[in-house]
């Protein structure tokens, strides 16, 4: 295959090429039986895409404050009698 997209079998066979063309900061596409399976990457392109994905998740406080509030207590929405159960 020409370009940044490459058949398993021909990665294997000439993968400095591909590694050479990911340090070059183009992303390496490898196919496995016709379908996409993986990508090879510099490591600094790796490293930055998970700094951006760590960047861009809020955290776990702010993933706590977005949590609906609910305007009536758990306790007044679900009153049980005692009369209303079998035991």
């Amino acid at each position: 295959m020409r370009g940044s997209q490459w058949r398993l079998q021909d990665a294997k066979t000439q993968f400095s090429q591909v590694v050479d063309a990911a340090l070059l900061g183009e992303p390496q596409h490898v196919t496995r039986r016709g379908r996409e399976a993986v990508v090879v990457l510099s490591e600094a392109n790796y490293r930055a895409l998970r700094e951006s994905a760590r960047a861009s998740a809020p955290g776990f406080v702010a993933h706590l404050l977005a949590i609906p509030k609910d305007e009536e207590p758990l306790a007044k929405s679900r009153r049980i009698a005692l009369r209303d159960m079998d035991l």
